[in-house]
């Protein structure tokens, strides 16, 4: 009956180490979960930040700026025009 007590007495023990442990292990990884989710956060509102900056830059007034001071780039002389007549079909 001693032996029996003793070996029900260990496997308590060890049970009870157990659920320790995967209680622990749980909060270690809820822990790292949650830093992910904050740096997804971050990321989400550093991308958001970007794509305001990108639209930003792109504009058609800033473009132009670039091309003419930059590339030196000039709107070219406008062609004359030549008219042409016939019949049209």
């Amino acid at each position: 009956m001693l032996r029996l007590n003793m070996f029900l007495l260990l496997f308590a023990v060890l049970c009870a180490l157990g659920a320790v442990t995967a209680q622990h292990k749980a909060r270690k990884l809820f822990q790292a979960v949650e830093a992910e989710q904050e740096r997804a956060r971050q990321l989400e509102v550093e991308y958001d930040q970007l794509q305001l900056e990108l639209s930003t830059w792109a504009t058609h007034p800033r473009i132009e700026k670039i091309a003419r001071e930059k590339l030196k780039m000039v709107l070219p002389a406008p062609a004359p025009h030549v008219y042409l007549q016939g019949k049209v079909r």
